[in-house]
């Protein structure tokens, strides 16, 4: 069989930013977040406030239109948030109206509530817990399994960011911080112990973004980095701005305009399971899971029959969660090891509809 090539011609257009502002508390991340909704070149700005609950005032800034997106604090509840901002962010595209623009406020937030899921986790794992019982301030191992699940939720969030179509504001703290080496030692030069910048969040955040700003109360700001051609940073060179307007930054500097697109970014898989198995997690009954049963197929639904099985696997396991949901108290573990045991409870595969 001959695979037939995919090609398609680059448009040479200004793709809308993912913007982020960071830098120390009190120097204006929030603040020229909310002045850019006052802009006349965007449509509705949406505001999702993760912990730090100054939205409402900064409405007070003249010309400042924003909506505040209500969340009941859960991840899951956050990013389906996002995912509504981002059809509608979609719809006005295609309706070729001005951008929407969300502001996420701040990833700092997101990330440290993800970090403390993962701690949670691993000191209800058993031998954590029988580590605790015996010495309640003895330090626990943090699995790297649990890592991994928190980093897979950053990242869904991350992608509806990075191709969201419209502008995506996104904050974060940052500071200066000693130097650490690989063995957790502070680094010295000589008998001075030297520091760093840190971003608070996700150690990849600023490689993830397109436009990244840094804020300091007693300095100007500066932009570090830019994924474009017309307006270059050098490498170690930030460029020093004499005030952050976002407006002129992304409208005059970087040249967005009403041709601009959304960022071409299309999710790597290793396989095509992904799709399948976030409609299994959203059926809430039991038919829909039949319904879905039997497309699955390779000759229907184009999966290998390893995929096919992964995707069984997990409908049967979201059968079982339907049909007897599991305790508030219970261990919450990670996709991989629900379908690892649900492999292991059915030796043969069945159809749910059997039942």
């Amino acid at each position: 069989m001959t695979v037939k090539l995919k090609t398609r011609k680059p448009t040479g257009l200004v793709p809308w930013p993912f913007l982020l502002i960071e830098g120390e508390e009190g120097a204006g991340k929030t603040y020229a977040a909310a002045k850019f909704s006052a802009s006349k070149r965007i449509g509705q700005t949406y505001w999702v406030d993760l912990a730090e609950g100054s939205a409402d005032e900064y409405a007070a800034i003249e010309g400042a239109n924003f909506t505040i997106v209500d969340h009941d604090g859960t991840f899951r509840d956050i990013r389906e948030q996002i995912e509504a901002v981002h059809a509608e962010a979609r719809r006005a595209a295609t309706a070729k109206e001005p951008p929407v623009v969300l502001v996420v406020d701040t990833a700092t937030a997101l990330w440290r509530m993800l970090t403390t899921w993962t701690h949670e986790r691993a000191r209800r794992s058993k031998y954590n817990a029988r580590t605790l019982a015996a010495d309640p301030d003895a330090p626990i191992d943090v699995a790297m399994n649990l890592w991994n699940d928190a980093n897979e939720r950053w990242q869904q969030v991350l992608y509806l960011l990075q191709t969201f179509p419209g502008i995506v504001i996104v904050t974060a703290r940052g500071r200066e911080v000693t130097a650490i080496d690989e063995d957790g030692r502070p680094v010295k030069r000589g008998s001075k112990v030297l520091t760093e910048w840190k971003v608070q969040a996700q150690r990849d955040l600023g490689f993830d973004c397109s436009l990244w700003v840094r804020l300091r109360r007693e300095q100007p700001p500066q932009v570090i980095k830019t994924r474009s051609l017309r307006l270059r940073i050098e490498p170690g060179k930030p460029l020093t701005l004499p005030e952050l307007d976002v407006e002129s930054l992304i409208f005059e500097r970087l040249g967005c305009s009403v041709d601009t697109q959304p960022r071409q970014v299309t999710a790597l898989a290793a396989d095509r399971t992904r799709p399948w198995l976030d409609r299994v997690a959203k059926a809430s009954a039991v038919e829909g899971l039949s319904a879905l049963w039997r497309e699955t197929p390779p000759e229907k639904s184009g999966l290998s029959r390893e995929e096919a099985a992964v995707v069984q696997a997990a409908i049967r396991l979201r059968k079982e969660e339907l049909e007897s949901p599991p305790s508030e108290l219970a261990d919450p573990a990670s996709d991989a090891d629900k379908l690892r045991a649900a492999a292991q409870r059915a030796q043969a595969p069945a159809d749910p509809e059997a039942s």
